[in-house]
């Protein structure tokens, strides 16, 4: 009867072998949705120490990345052919001591409007952030807009900071477009939203506009860097879902008019930190979509493993980011 037991005990661990490596592969799932993280990444970072909350545009055949550049308190620029290989970066916005809120500069929005090249951006101080406005001819040389931020934290969520912000001009009804973060200084709280017919002076709508789950899941301690685009006739938002302080994902979600009913993307989180000593294994951060060639949608994000913010690239095949698959 000894032979018979021995096996049974064999097929039992491996049965639980297998499980446990099933278990295994479905913790370590670090996309879905239909998403997939390129293999080279990161594909910026490394000797330029943290490098995190990017703005890119498509210009031709070229990508030009604007990007926070953590060692010079900086936002600087890059090129790509191909949205993975980047040349030298060039500093084009430093921080200006004397404002009294730009001791760093940060977590640039760039757009391209009726001839120029626009820049929403975060001042910060040590206790507080802010957003300034400058503009450009060339995406290089930059001249900022008036000597004060264009939004402060002002409202009772906004608590010590706005920043982070995203903005988009609607031909239609002729206004600048901005969604932006507030509440914490270390990490904002929620997502708010404001309009502007010049890009200088805003008005913020009253309350958030993007929320916590009520789950109290992988997005229920905090939300922010919302990028916001329209797709399919509706407003689609790219944003950061935090677990806890340090632990974040990115996830999807759509709203017809970008302010209320905001839907969340059943495949949600469609980023999450790599594995156990992958270079964005602790968290993901700001992510930053535009159309690649061939239907192929690029979205760009920061990833965080320790002390050190490098950005990687996650690639989608198909027409949209579709809600319903």
């Amino acid at each position: 009867m000894e032979t018979p037991i021995r096996y049974l005990v064999s097929f039992l661990l491996l049965i639980i072998a297998l499980g446990c490596i099933v278990a295994l592969q479905l913790l370590s799932r670090d996309t879905s949705g239909g998403w997939s993280k390129y293999k080279g990444n990161p594909v910026l970072g490394g000797k330029l120490g943290t490098v995190f909350d990017v703005s890119v545009l498509k210009e031709g055949d070229l990508y030009r990345m604007w990007f926070s550049w953590r060692p010079e308190d900086s936002i600087a620029l890059t090129e790509s052919k191909d949205g993975i290989h980047w040349s030298e970066p060039v500093i084009v916005l430093g921080p200006n001591a004397d404002s009294g809120w730009e001791d760093g500069v940060n977590r640039p929005v760039v757009l391209k409007h009726s001839g120029k090249y626009h820049m929403w951006y975060t001042g910060q101080t040590d206790d507080n952030s802010y957003i300034g406005y400058a503009t450009s001819p060339d995406g290089i040389e930059w001249t900022r807009v008036g000597d004060e931020p264009v939004l402060s934290p002002q409202l009772p969520w906004e608590k010590a900071a706005v920043m982070v912000p995203h903005v988009m001009w609607d031909e239609e009804e002729r206004l600048f477009k901005m969604w932006y973060s507030g509440g914490e200084q270390y990490e904002p709280d929620v997502i708010g939203y404001a309009t502007s017919k010049d890009g200088y002076t805003w008005r913020k709508r009253e309350e958030p506009v993007f929320l916590p789950s009520d789950s109290g899941e992988w997005d229920g301690y905090k939300v922010t860097g919302a990028q916001v685009i329209r797709l399919n006739g509706s407003y689609v938002m790219f944003y950061i879902g935090f677990r806890k302080h340090d632990r974040a994902m990115i996830g999807l979600a759509r709203s017809s008019d970008g302010i209320n009913n905001w839907e969340r993307h059943p495949a949600n989180p469609i980023i999450s930190p790599g594995s156990h000593g992958a270079w964005d294994s602790d968290s993901v951060y700001k992510p930053f979509a535009a159309r690649g060639d061939d239907n192929l949608r690029y979205l760009w994000y920061n990833g965080r493993r320790g002390n050190t913010e490098q950005i990687g690239l996650a690639t989608y095949k198909g027409e949209g980011c579709e809600f319903d698959e």
